[in-house]
């Protein structure tokens, strides 16, 4: 996998846990599988843009969001 769908997944994962969110409540929000998620969180698959788009609203986040480093505001 590109190192870019790596630290795409490595981001959402530390977003869910700075925010407190579990893996079900995530992928329920965003309409997806919790097995699809954990591997777009594990850098397994790659998702589409319209994924991406659902998962950064069930995280509360912009989708710049999920490409930035550290803390969020």
């Amino acid at each position: 996998m590109p190192q870019v769908v790596l630290d795409l997944g490595k981001r959402i994962e530390a977003i869910m846990k700075q925010k407190g969110l579990k893996q079900r409540d995530v992928a329920y929000e965003a309409e997806l599988d919790v097995e699809n998620l954990r591997k777009y969180i594990k850098g397994r698959q790659e998702m589409k843009i319209s994924t991406m788009i659902k998962i950064s609203h069930s995280l509360g986040v912009e989708v710049g969001d999920l490409f930035k480093k550290g803390k969020l505001s």
